[in-house]
């Protein structure tokens, strides 16, 4: 086309616009319109180009205001040597003073920024051959101190504690060392479309009525950012929901929008009640509240009516396939694809009146997915009654009729997905304009997945059914009520997503970096008390008072103003077995014949005084003297202790596989359910803590000094607290 304008040879500038409009205009239909202006030299720049392309991007319909268009791109417009000279002299002038200080240090680059937003449509080059000619003739030519590089401004380093505060959850928000969640989602750090330039985005399909469709949306909805978490109440959800629900209600609170929580229960025979309950219930535990909480069931009547049309339209069926015929991604055509439009109408109303069995009939939509999957399914027959409608229906939509629609119904602004979805952009496009509806834009991001586990609905009911663990919100499962049992905060999940960012790449995670979020939260978080595991029995032979003492505790040893707890302290307490040797190896500290310890908090030393054994020879009691601490020489060591304890049950969780993969059958060729650790769980039935944590309730945190985090167990009652240990104090070095 250029060459029929222009003669055979193209000289390189040319060739060079037209390589860019090629490679960078997305509807293909604009391309001789904006080649034509191109070979009569029209546009002759690729700052022209850029805003040529824009211009189409933004007026995706037919026909184009030409005298708009040339304005928009700066057709026609010419620049003279003078106005460039004229501009740059008064831009100069603007920063003159500034200039005679820095001399040729100065940020040249803002001279020419400044003078092409006066002339947009100037040569860059002209420009900056205009700016050195007249800074050249004020500063005459380089010195040597010009000529040395200009020191780099040092910039003041963060004190280690205010690095720490900035990985901590402060007020509800989260924070990382890099971005928080909602710098990440906020503006234009997507790339995302603004709402209502849905025809902006690459691959989305503008139909005759889209920008109609578009201004009514914009009426509708104000320009306001539109999400939705649409989970299926089929089951609990996991760590990688806790993603999706970070990502949709995130980019809408981060952008001044909403998000709408949209139960998918379009298959009754696999809800139930405990699922919804449970959803919602993870989705606030998070931090986040639903703009309006809503059902794919709630749009049934709309979405049959839609169905009708579809059919009148000729863009749907009746097919009588088998479920088995059509499995695959290369099924035979259905010999039905071709029938009548009335005959389908009447078997569809047959199908709702329930005269077809189940697998009898389909509704099948006629267009080709990405995977070159062909006329997936829109509706089938179930005959289960739905937890909502009832009886009513013994049809029920599939999710790639469903979703688009209800997203269209909501007036969705931005679709965001799991990757495993992008095969199924173009039916969401192609179904939406088929109905002539508003159409929402589908974007897809990077599903997170964990090492060590499985988070399949089927593979946790194997694990609960064989009784590796004991329900869906065992401890050592992902899912997010466990998580939620064994002390995971909801703003360490949620930082974790930060950290793990919103990428498009699938993400798989060591466990041991969400145990890090979790330790930085409950550093700030969890209150300090003593508890012991394995008790030891000391008894203090010159017990410096008549009665028990009452030691003060700090609650947060690092910032004492966060106040204090009391423990007694009695002639009798209780120490870790372990915190005691009678014989000392190199390197030990703690409690031996012959080498005394201090007691944390109490401000004494304890000094061993006798050895008590039972009949096995096995330590069962020390009989100690102590001596205040501010009168002998300071310990090697300072133990935990507990004095006139609480009895408790104490549950250590150890990984519930022994592999990476246990999924994969190179790694575990027996499955999953061979690769479980029987270490997994330890219980101690007799461990003691001390009584500040007697009001605890359920889902109470507490960092047991020099054990770790833990958490009250809802098993707890009167009498006998139960406590999870939520991580260690320090990550182990053999898990990483």
């Amino acid at each position: 086309q250029a060459r029929s304008a222009l003669g055979p040879a193209l000289d390189k500038a040319t060739g060079t616009l037209l390589y860019n409009a090629a490679a960078r205009l997305r509807d293909p239909k604009h391309l001789g319109f904006l080649v034509g202006y191109i070979a009569r030299r029209q546009i002759l720049t690729d700052l022209q180009l850029s805003a040529a392309l824009e211009y189409l991007r933004s007026h995706p319909l037919e026909p184009l205001d030409t005298a708009d268009f040339e304005q928009a791109c700066g057709v026609g417009v010419c620049i003279t040597p003078e106005q460039i000279e004229e501009a740059v002299e008064a831009v100069i002038g603007e920063h003159r003073a500034e200039l005679l200080v820095e001399r040729y240090h100065f940020n040249m680059g803002l001279l020419m920024g400044e003078a092409r937003s006066r002339l947009r449509w100037a040569d860059g080059k002209t420009i900056k051959n205009e700016v050195d000619l007249q800074v050249l003739h004020l500063l005459g030519p380089k010195t040597e101190a010009d000529l040395e590089k200009k020191p780099k401004a040092t910039k003041a380093r963060p004190a280690p504690a205010e690095k720490q505060k900035a990985s901590v959850v402060e007020n509800g928000e989260v924070g990382t060392e890099t971005q928080s969640l909602l710098e990440q989602l906020r503006g234009e750090a997507l790339k995302f479309h603004k709402p209502g330039e849905n025809y902006k985005t690459e691959g989305y399909v503008v139909t005759p009525n889209t920008m109609a469709l578009l201004k009514q949306h914009l009426a509708i909805t104000g320009g306001q950012v539109r999400t939705r978490f649409p989970p299926e109440p089929n089951g609990i959800l996991h760590i990688g929901h806790a993603k999706a629900i970070n990502f949709n209600f995130g980019y809408a609170k981060a952008n001044g929008g909403v998000c709408f929580l949209r139960y998918d229960d379009t298959n009754p025979e696999k809800e139930e009640e405990k699922y919804f309950t449970a959803i919602r219930e993870m989705v606030e535990w998070l931090g986040y509240q639903p703009y309006a909480v809503t059902h794919a069931s709630d749009y049934f009547d709309q979405l049959y009516t839609w169905a009708l049309e579809l059919i009148r339209r000729g863009q749907a069926y009746v097919c009588h396939q088998k479920v088995e015929e059509i499995k695959g991604h290369n099924p035979p055509p259905s010999p039905w694809r071709d029938r009548p439009v009335e005959e389908s109408l009447l078997l569809f109303e047959d199908m709702r009146k329930g005269k077809f069995g189940e697998g009898e009939a389909t509704l099948r939509m006629k267009l080709v997915m990405e995977d070159g999957k062909m006329d997936p399914v829109a509706y089938r027959v179930k005959f289960t009654p739905h937890h909502r409608t009832g009886d009513k229906w013994c049809i029920y939509p599939t999710y790639d009729y469903t979703h688009c629609l209800c997203d269209s119904i909501e007036h969705i602004t931005h679709s965001l997905c799991t990757k495993e979805f992008q095969a199924r952009r173009s039916s969401y496009f192609w179904l939406c304009n088929a109905l002539d509806v508003y159409c929402p834009v589908q974007w897809e991001y990077g599903r997170l997945n964990l090492l060590y586990t499985v988070v399949s609905k089927r593979k946790i009911i194997r694990l609960v059914e064989m009784g590796a663990v004991r329900d869906w919100d065992d401890p050592r499962l992902f899912t997010l009520t466990a998580l939620r049992r064994r002390g995971f905060p909801p703003e360490a999940i949620n930082n974790f997503c930060a950290r793990v960012g919103v990428t498009v790449a699938q993400s798989t995670m060591e466990p041991h970096l969400l145990e890090a979020c979790v330790r930085e939260v409950l550093n700030e978080q969890a209150p300090r008390a003593m508890a012991v595991l394995e008790p030891l029995k000391v008894t203090i032979t010159n017990f410096p008072a008549p009665k028990a003492l009452e030691i003060l505790v700090p609650n947060f040893p690092a910032d004492e103003s966060r106040g204090f707890h009391k423990v007694p302290f009695k002639p009798t307490v209780y120490i870790e077995e372990t915190d005691f040797r009678e014989e000392v190896d190199k390197g030990y500290k703690r409690l031996a014949p012959g080498q005394p310890v201090g007691l944390r908090h109490a401000g004494y030393v304890i000094a061993i005084q006798n050895v008590i054994k039972d009949a096995s020879g096995r330590v069962i009691e020390l009989e100690v003297t102590c001596t205040k601490s501010d009168v002998v020489e300071k310990p090697k060591a300072f133990i935990h202790w507990v004095s006139e304890p609480l009895a408790c049950e104490v549950r250590l969780y150890e990984r519930l596989f022994l592999h990476k993969n246990p999924e994969d059958p190179l790694e575990v060729p027996g499955g999953f359910l061979s690769d479980i650790n029987p270490d997994s769980l330890r219980v101690v039935r007799n461990a003691m803590v001390d009584n500040s944590v007697l009001s605890a309730r359920p889902f109470d945190k507490f960092q047991f000094e020099r054990l770790g985090y833990f958490s009250v167990d809802p098993d707890s009652e009167e009498g006998k607290m139960v406590f999870n240990r939520t991580v260690t104090l320090k990550e182990d070095p053999g898990k990483v």
